[in-house]
This record gives structure tokens, sequence and C-alpha cells, in this order.
């Protein structure tokens, strides 16, 4: 029965951190989930501003943590597959911005190059261990494009 268990686990943590399979693109598997998150926060129905896209980023990256974790080897310390924090980044980045095509795709953008450029301390805390270092590098990417993003609308559309 635990190892029924631990299996069942095991491919829990698998489907998640793996974005629903989306870890398994031949190329470019962190823009595709980065993608496939943006699409599916369009058409849920739920605001920018609403507690329910805070809960869903909040445990969204506690269970990131533990799924990109089960994908976590000492060889492979944030494997490709794992891309989990690329969907939990994408909807962090989202927060407070207008739910329009122009915001997304600005904010697509904008998350995928703080996710590649990685900026000082950024790139700090993908050196945490095993999925605390996978989820917390691209949350702090998220926020801070959400930062950027929340900044441009202000100032330029008050």
């Amino acid at each position: 029965m635990i190892q029924i268990c631990q299996t069942a686990m095991g491919r829990v943590g698998w489907l998640l951190g793996s974005g629903l399979g989306c870890g398994l693109a031949p190329v470019a598997p962190a823009t595709v989930a980065s993608f496939a998150a943006v699409v599916l926060y369009y058409f849920l129905p739920v605001s920018e501003d609403s507690v329910i896209l805070y809960l869903m980023v909040g445990v969204g990256f506690v269970l990131g943590v533990w799924a990109t974790g089960t994908l976590s080897t000492a060889s492979r310390p944030d494997p490709s597959l794992a891309v989990m924090d690329e969907v939990i980044g994408m909807w962090a980045t989202c927060l407070l911005l207008p739910k329009s095509i122009p915001w997304l795709v600005a904010a697509f953008l904008c998350f995928r190059l703080l996710d590649v450029v990685k900026p000082w301390p950024i790139n700090r805390l993908e050196r945490l261990p095993g999925g605390l270092g996978i989820m917390t590098d691209d949350l702090a990417a998220g926020l801070v494009g959400a930062l950027i993003l929340n900044g441009v609308r202000i100032a330029v559309f008050p």
C-alpha cells in the first residue's frame, strides 16, 4: 500500500512539475509552459485583482516547490522538464494587469526576458536547494515583471 501511494505521489509530482506535460516540448519547454499559462489564465473566469489569482500563485508556488523537487536530482538540479515554475511566474507577472491581449503579450515577453536574463538578485535565488530554487527565481521574475508592467501602465495610462 505504501509503495502504491509513493508511486501515485511521484506521478502527481511529475504531472504538476512538468506543467501537465509542457516540459516534454522538444524545443523551448519553458517558453511553451509560459505560453500555456498565459492562455489558460486568459480563458479562466478570474480577474487580474481577484483573490483567486493570488491563491493560484501562492498555492501553486507551494505545490511547485514539492512537485519540481521530485524532478530535481543532484546531477540535474533544474531539469528542463520542470516547468511549473514558469507557470507560476507567468501568473505572477499578470497580477493587477488588465486582462487584455496586448497586456498579456507584454506580460509574456517581459516574463520570458526576465526568466532568461535573470538579473540580480533573481539569479541568486536559483541557488536555493531543490524545488525551492527552481520555483523562487521564477516567482521573483514574475513579481518584478508585474512591478515593471504595472509601473508602465500607471505612468502611461493613468
